[in-house]
Order: C-alpha cells, then sequence, then structure tokens
C-alpha cells in the first residue's frame, strides 16, 4: 500500500514540474497570458499546497509583464491618434479586464517562504471600456457608411463585417441593423439563371421549372442569389445559362431470351434399398434414411423491356459586368428504364432463387419519351448543384 502511495505522489510531483517548465518556457518566450493560463488552472484545487508554490511566483510575475505592457502599447497607440487603433485599444481593455477576473477567484495565494501574498494591481477598467467601446462605435458606424458608398461589391461586405462586429459590441446602436440589410443586399452578387434549347427535341415544361428552381437546390451562399425571373432594380452581376445541346430518347425495345436449367434437389426422405429392392436397416432393426433427390428441369422465356435517355448539356457562367463568358461545364446525364419480367415451363426449382422474383413481374407501359426527358433532370440537377457548389462566380 505504501509502495503505492509512493508511486503516486511521484506522478503528481512529476505532473507538477512539468507544469512549471511549461509556464516559465511560456513566460520566457513573452506569452504571458499563455503562462497564466496554465498557472490559474493548476491552483483551481489545493492551491495552498508546497507545490503549487512556483505557480503563484509565475502567475504575479506574468500578471505585472502582462499588464505593462498592454498599457504601454494602449498609451503608444493613444499617442498615434489614428482611429485604426481604436479597435486594438478597447479589445485591451477588455482583455486587461479579463485577466483580472480569472485570477480573483482565486485569491488570496500565499507565498510561505515569503509570509505575504501574492500582489496582483488590479484596477477598475469599466470608464475605459466604455469611452473607448464609443469611440470605436462611432468609428465604425461613420467608417462604414462611407464605405458602403463604394460600388466594389467585396468593399461593402467588408463593411458588413465591421457592422456585424459593432452589433455584437454595441447592440441596437444607431440604425445599425438597418445598415446591416442594406450592406448585405449592395454586397450580393445578383444571378440570372435561364435556359436554351438547341436541341431538336421538346424540353419538358415542368423540367425546365424544377431547373430554374433554385429554392430546392439547398444552396445557402450569403452572397449570391439566384433569380431565374428578372426583377426590377436590380442590377445583375451574372448569368448561368443551363444549355441543351443533344436529348436522344431510343426506341422501346423488347429483347427476349429462352435458356433452360436443370437441377437435382432433394424433396424429402426415402428408405435406402438395397439392390435387390429390399430396406436396409440399421444394426437396431430401424430403416436408415437418405435424401429422396429428384432431377428437375425448367425452361425459362425472359423479357427484358429497355429505354433509355441521355441528355447532353452545359452549364455557362457570363460576367455580364464586361458581358464576357467566364468558364463552360459540360454535363451528361443518362435515365434508363428496364423492366424485365419471365415465364417458366417445367419445374421452378430449376431456377436460381434470387432469380425468381422475375415471376412475378409482368409488362408495364413504357414511359413517354417527355416523361424519360423528366426523370434525367433528377440527374441533371445534381450534377448542376455540384458545379455550383464548386466553382464559385468570384474566385
Amino acid at each position: 500500500m505504501n509502495k503505492i502511495t509512493s508511486a503516486v505522489l511521484l506522478l503528481l510531483v512529476i505532473a507538477g514540474c512539468s507544469g512549471v517548465k511549461q509556464a516559465q518556457s511560456e513566460l520566457s518566450s513573452g506569452n504571458y497570458d499563455e503562462t497564466i493560463a496554465i498557472a490559474t488552472d493548476k491552483l483551481r484545487n489545493n492551491k495552498d499546497a508546497k507545490r503549487k508554490q512556483e505557480h503563484i511566483y509565475l502567475l504575479e510575475e506574468a500578471f505585472a509583464k502582462a499588464k505593462e505592457r498592454d498599457l504601454s502599447a494602449i498609451a503608444l497607440w493613444v499617442k498615434e491618434g489614428n482611429p485604426q487603433n481604436y479597435e486594438q485599444i478597447y479589445e485591451t481593455y477588455l482583455k486587461l479586464n479579463r485577466r483580472q477576473e480569472q485570477i480573483k477567484p482565486l485569491l488570496p495565494l500565499k507565498l510561505l517562504n515569503e509570509n505575504r501574498n501574492a500582489n496582483f494591481a488590479f484596477d477598475d477598467y469599466s470608464d475605459q471600456i466604455v469611452s473607448s467601446k464609443n469611440a470605436l462605435s462611432k468609428f465604425l458606424y461613420d467608417n462604414t457608411k462611407s464605405l458602403m458608398k463604394n460600388p466594389d461589391k467585396m468593399i461593402v461586405r467588408r463593411a458588413y463585417d465591421d457592422l456585424v462586429y459593432l452589433n455584437t459590441i454595441n447592440p441596437g446602436y444607431k440604425d445599425v441593423s438597418n445598415l446591416m440589410q442594406e450592406a448585405l443586399a449592395k454586397g450580393t452578387d445578383y444571378v440570372h439563371v435561364y435556359t436554351e434549347n438547341e436541341s431538336n427535341v421538346m424540353i419538358p415544361y415542368r423540367l425546365e421549372g424544377d431547373l430554374l428552381d433554385f429554392s430546392t437546390f439547398g444552396l445557402n451562399d450569403k452572397w449570391t442569389a439566384y433569380h431565374s425571373t428578372k426583377q426590377k432594380n436590380i442590377n445583375y452581376d451574372y448569368a448561368m445559362m443551363i444549355g441543351f445541346r443533344q436529348i436522344n430518347v431510343s426506341p422501346e425495345q423488347l429483347r427476349e431470351k429462352e435458356f433452360s436449367r436443370e437441377k437435382d434437389i432433394v424433396v424429402g426422405k426415402k428408405k435406402k434399398l438395397d439392390r435387390n429392392g429390399n430396406v436396409v436397416r440399421d444394426s437396431l432393426g430401424n430403416a436408415i434414411m437418405i435424401d429422396d433427390v429428384r432431377h428437375v428441369t425448367a425452361t425459362v422465356l425472359e423479357v427484358r423491356q429497355f429505354k433509355s435517355c441521355q441528355v447532353t448539356a452545359k452549364v455557362d457562367y457570363l460576367d455580364l459586368r464586361t458581358n464576357q463568358l467566364i468558364q463552360t461545364f459540360p454535363i451528361t446525364s443518362e435515365f434508363v428504364f428496364e423492366n424485365i419480367y419471365a415465364r417458366c415451363r417445367g419445374d421452378k426449382r430449376a431456377v436460381e432463387q434470387e432469380y425468381h422474383q422475375f415471376f412475378e413481374h409482368r409488362a408495364v407501359p413504357f414511359p413517354s419519351s417527355e416523361q424519360m426527358v423528366y426523370d434525367t433532370g433528377e440527374d441533371l440537377k445534381a450534377k448542376i448543384k455540384d458545379i455550383i457548389q464548386r466553382n464559385k462566380f468570384r474566385r
């Protein structure tokens, strides 16, 4: 039992030393918050234990150095007077406050050798946080309103991100919610989607409607809107043309084939007979039973109904601002109708069990050519969706 206790204590000492070395390494590298994170984690339990003393010293030193560095940085940013520094000033004051709140639950922390409590010079940063937040909010608000006047949609999107941040740090500030909606609309790329039929086959109206109904594609792209019908007061940036180049529907085909099967099957048990026709018995006088095997045959007439449709199409990406073709993506989709049914003369047991399903099938009407083209559209939609997901209009 003493050996087990000693082993556990040794492991705890090793783990403690490892944590101290890691914290010392972070402190030496200037990673003060990492040092504080390690030390506070170690001090959450048994903070008064002797083995935790080194962590208290490291925490005290890291806190003082982190505070000094952050306040020096803030002083420099304030001296520069550049509004671009407002965010860093605000976030640094928040960090100074969070660091104090991280340590407060652990206090007091006793340094046994010096007979004193660890010293942490805490300050009230509430006024600085409020004033820096207000300055940052005003700067972001004014700057984003200016950015939104720019015709470049990428700049407008940057303004939108700034407004989202502003709404996070200062909810309900002025008319930020309305500006966010305006920025979202101005920064969106609008794509006109339409079809063209270059084949000699009529495209089913349902298929054309399905291909243009982008609500069924599940393409949730915040900055791209697809419209199959042009809307007023919208300047479209791009167009996506789905062009049908060739539609081939095969003739209705009936293919017949006949084949035979034979097999030895066990139909039950029977008494074993000798060559003279007498029942063979065991040593107790009981009749010996053996498998009753029958040889069965069958002739199968199989009929295969077959019809196929192949659609060759393309998707063109067009830049409406420059009237240039951006890229073309070829697509080929196919749909096959097939129905197999069969009739059997003879004993069905001669035929493989997995084939028996076709004996239950019957002839069915062939789908119309229009239906075949429409059914091909499901595969076509999946391929168009894949093209859009893999190839954005803006790279």
